[in-house]
């Protein structure tokens, strides 16, 4: 080592140390791979999806329109409620246990997940499992996670959620404080049920569920809702804010004094005049010829104001796929209009509906599968149902019309011999707008015993005409024989 390596390594050796530190920190900075660059191009860039995410929750906090999308959206698929229940027993009394537990107010927290789902596009669900068996459920915010691990040969087998590093120096996983900010968050195992064992000790280790709506195929995370809104969210706030400026200003104006003024000072003291005491609206002003008065007011001439901001609500509308009624504005003055629109709107949320109510059997499944460790009389494995409130009562009605005229009509058929029993199944579900096991069904249909059916006999047939079977006619308020006499030789 030469002099001046010494010397330098003398002077400079711990400041030259610490920077490389910091270099070598910044290229293993998981933040910074994930921010600059992406291993699945599908997916947002994670400054961008931080930002669409921000911008997406301080939309929902002060924009109406934003608010009235998401709260629609919950209002419909979540409705009145959501119901689990197992024809099992055992299972559905845990069921029960753990929809109501105090600590999970699933009936509450309903409304919270399916206003996250349409604000985030996607929920982290954490489920950690006490010694009893009894498992609770928590919501961690997309906007916390940075990155997702999944298997090399495929996509939709995650493996590990990474949450963004925590620059107060505490990890939230174990509680540690360092002197330094933490390079990487808590690293959450995705539920594995193969893999979902209880350590030595009894415990259950915490797990994660992602679910994702919006996501494109060969995308890890999914889409918010109003991502693809949020510029005209944005862009009609400011247009309507213009506008009341605009009202507001269209009515000031200020009066123009007009007199020959023998100097500066004499101007500047005819104006502190005016404005100590200004004229009063509707009174009477009279000058001289020497001065003259008169206003001026702004000249805001605003052209097809209406026609800008209904093509701005429309974006909007079409964006969130409402239509423009279920946002204030009538496009038309007839009802038929407005159910014509609401018809790709009731089968948007109905998809919704769908997907969230899976969502909550996934997790039904897994509280179930480590619950069963611990208590014998539950079955993971048995059905579970969980259902949901109509989307349209509307759609009720004419379903039910609909299957009625159909089930009369094709009920004819099946006397005929025209077609069978399945067919016959098959069109009066439709009709109904249910999708069922068509042969489970029969099977099932199979196994009842005959329905007890009278069989009054044909008018025609009857000695006694219409309405006397046997000879014999009835009253037809108290059913008795009319006019036959009794033993007694009575009428």
């Amino acid at each position: 080592m030469g002099i001046f390596s010494r010397i330098t390594d003398r002077f400079f050796g711990v400041e030259i140390t610490k920077r490389v530190n910091l270099a070598v920190r910044a290229l293993d900075d998981l933040r910074d791979r994930s921010y600059s660059s992406s291993t699945y191009p599908r997916d947002r860039r994670g400054y961008d999806r931080d930002e669409v995410l921000a911008d997406a929750l301080e939309a929902w906090r002060v924009n109406p329109l934003a608010r009235r999308v998401v709260g629609m959206m919950t209002q419909y698929v979540v409705g009145g409620g959501v119901g689990v229940q197992s024809p099992h027993k055992g299972t559905s009394r845990f069921l029960s246990e753990w929809w109501e537990h105090p600590l999970n107010k699933m009936a509450i927290r309903m409304y919270e997940w399916s206003d996250e789902l349409s604000r985030s596009g996607e929920l982290f669900i954490v489920v950690s499992t006490d010694l009893a068996g009894m498992s609770y459920v928590r919501a961690v915010p997309a906007q916390d996670i940075q990155e997702i691990e999944t298997a090399d040969n495929d996509l939709e087998q995650e493996t590990f959620i990474i949450e963004k590093p925590s620059f107060s120096g505490k990890n939230p996983g174990n509680g540690r404080v360092t002197d330094s900010p933490l390079l990487e968050g808590r690293r959450w195992q995705v539920y594995n049920p193969e893999q979902d064992f209880r350590n030595e000790d009894g415990a259950w280790n915490p797990v994660m569920l992602h679910y994702a709506v919006n996501r494109p195929v060969g995308a890890k995370f999914g889409e918010s809702d109003l991502s693809p809104v949020l510029r005209w969210l944005a862009r009609y706030a400011s247009w309507l804010e213009d506008r009341a400026r605009l009202n507001r200003f269209r009515n000031t104006f200020v009066f123009w004094v007009k007199a020959k003024f023998t100097n500066q000072a004499e101007r500047l003291q005819r104006q502190a005049d005016l404005n100590r005491d200004p004229p009063n609206p509707g009174s009477i002003l009279v000058t001289d010829e020497s001065e003259t008065w008169s206003m001026l007011s702004p000249n805001l001439a605003s052209f097809e104001a209406a026609e800008d901001g209904l093509s701005l609500k429309k974006m909007v509308a079409a964006g969130t796929g409402i239509p423009m009624h279920f946002l204030a504005e009538p496009e038309g003055a007839t009802r038929t209009t407005a159910e014509s629109a609401g018809g790709p709107t009731f089968r948007h949320f109905q998809q919704r509906q769908v997907f969230f109510l899976w969502m909550l059997e996934d997790l039904a499944r897994v509280a179930l599968a480590r619950r069963k460790v611990t208590d014998r009389t539950v079955n993971p494995k048995a059905e579970i149902k969980v259902t949901g409130t109509d989307i349209s009562s509307r759609d009720n009605a004419a379903l039910a019309a609909a299957s009625s005229t159909v089930v009369g009509a094709f009920a004819a058929l099946r006397d005929r011999g025209l077609i069978d029993d399945n067919e016959l199944l098959r069109i009066a579900y439709r009709f109904a707008g249910e999708v069922v096991d068509l042969e489970d069904l029969l099977k099932r249909g199979a196994k009842m015993p005959p329905a007890k059916a009278s069989n009054p006999p044909d008018e025609d047939s009857s000695p006694g005409g219409p309405g006397r079977p046997g000879g014999i006619e009835l009253d037809p308020i108290t059913g008795e024989p009319v006019g036959v006499e009794d033993a007694k030789g009575g009428v």
